[in-house]
């Protein structure tokens, strides 16, 4: 599997566990925004950062 490939999964796995949470117990924007979803929040963006970075790497273009 290559590093994109197992940051995405990593990504897919995060939605999972944030859409079971809000399905079970709800998510109000005080939590998502100042919360303990505030890490949530930075490590996937984080995420989404590298592999926006390494498609534009193997398209040899850049943002």
């Amino acid at each position: 599997m290559s590093d994109k490939q197992a940051i995405i999964k990593e990504m897919l796995e995060m939605q999972h566990k944030f859409m079971a949470q809000e399905k079970a117990s709800g998510v109000t924007m005080e939590e998502y925004y100042s919360g303990d979803l505030v890490d949530y929040r930075k490590k996937y963006m984080e995420l989404a950062n590298q592999v926006i970075d390494m498609a534009h790497a193997d398209k040899g273009s850049h943002r």
